[in-house]
């Protein structure tokens, strides 16, 4: 949610921050709802003033035995409007407060300009992606194995899932154990178990709702969780932390559900893009200083995980046109897939200012001050555990078809060397 005294103050700056998104200006349709709305409140308050006022008047009359009759008179049509202006002024405001919730928050000075991916920038590499002769995708790999089920599972499901099977449902289990453990025993994240399904409220505060909710699945009063960024940025909805307990950092290993409604004809076979992966999140709570830090620290708590694994990869920065809507700023980090022969998506680690703590009514409060100051929110993939297993397949991979475990997994997999049929 955007701060609307700051757009009042300088809708240029908010127009141009729109204009980096590739929108078009939004500061005179604010305003113009914000001017109408206060001019509405202003008149519902002079009339209910003058309503306190005439009933004085009234009584004051009929002691002293003069015509009340045009006081009350008054005193009707005033009962008659005020309805109809209290009526309006909640009208304009639920129409402002969902204009403002539709827009997307604005990107940090640094975010390169670009309409789409093809103007992300790549900042750093890790590793030599490997020549693997004649690589073959992990779908092919994990099928000649026995041990993915694409069929078993749309029978049951339809497409986007998966079954997986012996060593490698045992190695997704040993990625997410792995991530965990490094997350919260050497980069200080405390493991939450959150809860699966939530409330509309809590969807609002992260910016999944209103505008995307085709992209979610929903039961009954609940919505499934598209990513634990959802329970765990939560945890601080409407409430005011102490600033020097700051910053909070989060971890949980959850499933996640995504209806993937704009995802049509792509990624339509394995593993990439599914309605239900496991993921290893990472959420942190900063006062409004620390988060360009954190963001840092964030990614290369990422970037950590894979460099355990061996897995080669590179970190770019999203330009405007690819960052998400509650973003301000965010690095992507992309595993070097050989049996696709690219670089995909691994994990994405955004800042998002104070535009959730908006929306969530997160504050912090200095000890011993009565003002408080809306915290930061950052959310990143410590990794996404499906893709990460997708690239130690296709990484590992052998001339025989089997797949060798990286050291660091092998304590996970009770020695376990190597993945066979």
């Amino acid at each position: 949610m955007h701060d609307l005294r700051a757009i009042r103050e300088n809708p240029e700056s908010f127009d141009r921050g729109l204009a980096r998104r590739g929108l078009e200006p939004m500061s005179p349709t604010v305003l113009d709802l914000d001017s109408r709305r206060r001019a509405a409140q202003t008149q519902l308050q002079e009339m209910q003033a003058r309503r306190n006022e005439a009933a004085k008047e009234i009584g004051l009359a009929k002691r002293e035995g003069r015509d009340a009759q045009p006081l009350m008179d008054e005193m009707a049509q005033l009962k008659e409007r005020l309805p109809q202006v209290e009526a309006e002024e909640k009208a304009l405001g639920a129409e402002l407060d969902s204009l403002l919730a539709s827009i997307p928050n604005l990107p940090a000075d640094d975010v390169p300009e670009g309409p789409d991916e093809t103007a992300n920038v790549e900042i750093r590499r890790w590793g030599e992606p490997k020549a693997i002769a004649g690589a073959k995708q992990h779908f092919e790999l994990g099928e000649a194995l026995g041990l993915m089920d694409f069929e078993a599972a749309s029978r049951m499901s339809g497409a986007r899932f998966t079954v997986l099977k012996g060593g490698l449902a045992r190695l997704e289990r040993a990625l997410a154990d792995f991530m965990l453990d490094i997350h919260t025993g050497e980069h200080g994240y405390t493991e939450i178990a959150p809860p699966l399904m939530v409330r509309d409220n809590a969807l609002f505060g992260t910016g999944q709702l209103p505008k995307f909710e085709e992209d979610l699945f929903r039961t009954g009063d609940h919505y499934l969780i598209p990513t634990s960024e959802v329970p765990l940025t939560n945890l601080v909805n409407d409430q005011i932390v102490a600033t020097e307990e700051l910053p909070h950092r989060y971890t949980a290993l959850t499933p996640c559900f995504r209806a993937e409604a704009g995802s049509a004809g792509r990624d339509t076979r394995g593993m990439i893009r599914q309605h239900q992966f496991w993921k290893v999140e990472m959420v942190s709570v900063t006062a409004p200083d620390q988060s360009e830090a954190e963001h840092q620290r964030m990614t290369q708590c990422a970037e950590t995980i894979l460099q355990r694994l061996g897995l080669p990869y590179r970190v770019v920065t999203l330009c405007t046109g690819d960052m998400g809507f509650s973003a301000q700023k965010t690095y992507d980090i992309e595993v070097w897939l050989p049996g696709q022969n690219m670089y995909r998506e691994i994990s994405s680690c955004s800042n998002c200012g104070d535009f959730q703590a908006r929306r969530m009514k997160a504050r912090c409060r200095p000890k011993g001050e009565k003002q408080t100051q809306f915290v930061h929110t950052l959310n990143g993939s410590g990794v996404a555990v499906g893709r990460c297993l997708i690239a130690v397949l296709e990484n590992y991979q052998q001339p025989d078809g089997s797949i060798l475990v990286p050291e660091a997994l092998r304590p996970y997999m009770r020695g376990l060397e190597r993945i066979t049929a």
